[in-house]
């Protein structure tokens, strides 16, 4: 069994406690469709464990580790204890009733995350954002919600910023593209603010913003935004996010994580170095 990292949140624990249960059927040589049958269940339950998708019972685990062959006492306490624990509600489990179960998937990733990497189209991305350049980008979309459902939304968010806080907590570099930063979301004081506070967090050693500017012209990401997540137990895999409409896609096969990653290494090279991002940065603050 691996060791569990401390810090790790709840979604990233059942992805590791999945993964583990996958490896030990499949050292069995035992087939989803029986492993199902035992816990009274199906495959697709058993593959949704073993991706970390739900939630995990006791009794279903102790069952699956007598089926696989887990005898030891000390194996299987630490099994069960991984269990408690990824049980255990994320802080946001409180604003359940304003997120979609797709992303309360990524705020338990990225609780978890030692590294994240993000490219953003449309909006500064959400750990660098002023609460009053959320509340703008919240009210915008929000067409119907009440002044305290939005209020609760922007605290979510401001929330989410406490993970760059951390003394371990992730290394985050940002790509943003030159039209996200041109765009007066709030007025033109709100997004003056919102600039002067990009800066300000480009002082911090585990934060790094790069500009894509228009003068380059078409890349290689024309297909819209995305982030990389990268975790610091080695057993889990790098997942790539991508947000649409109204749903999310969650990538960890390794040839598209290899995309995605390439992709993110382009966007860097063309991209403003800090001290240009700082010059592009004062330069638009004087033309909004």
């Amino acid at each position: 069994m691996s060791q569990i990292q401390q810090g790790s949140g709840p979604t990233a624990l059942r992805i590791l406690l999945g993964s583990q249960l996958r490896r030990l059927r499949e050292s069995k040589g035992i087939s989803r469709e029986d492993a199902g049958h035992l816990i009274r269940g199906s495959e697709s339950k058993i593959s949704r464990m073993e991706l970390g998708r739900v939630g995990f019972k006791e009794r279903d685990v102790a069952d699956l580790l007598t089926l696989y062959g887990v005898d030891s006492d000390e194996a299987r306490s630490a099994v069960m204890d991984l269990v408690l624990r990824a049980n255990e509600p994320g802080w946001w489990h409180r604003f359940s009733d304003l997120l979609p179960s797709w992303f309360q998937a990524y705020v338990g990733l990225e609780e978890a995350a030692q590294r994240i990497r993000t490219y953003e189209v449309q909006f500064v991305p959400g750990l660098l954002q002023t609460q009053e350049y959320a509340r703008a980008v919240i009210t915008a979309g929000a067409a119907g919600l009440g002044a305290e459902e939005i209020a609760r939304r922007v605290e979510l968010r401001m929330q989410r910023h406490a993970v760059l806080d951390r003394r371990e907590g992730p290394i985050f570099w940002a790509v943003i593209d030159e039209a996200a930063l041109r765009r007066p979301i709030g007025g033109v004081e709100v997004m003056q603010s919102q600039l002067e506070h990009l800066m300000e967090l480009m002082r911090r050693p585990n934060i790094t913003i790069q500009v894509m500017p228009f003068s380059f012209g078409g890349h290689s990401a024309e297909g819209g935004a995305f982030s990389i997540l990268r975790f610091q137990d080695a057993e889990l895999p790098d997942v790539v996010y991508v947000e649409q409409l109204a749903s999310a896609l969650y990538l960890d096969k390794r040839e598209d994580v290899d995309r995605y990653g390439e992709i993110m290494e382009r966007l860097c090279a063309v991209s403003t170095t800090p001290d240009e991002t700082v010059d592009i940065l004062n330069k638009i603050m004087k033309e909004i």
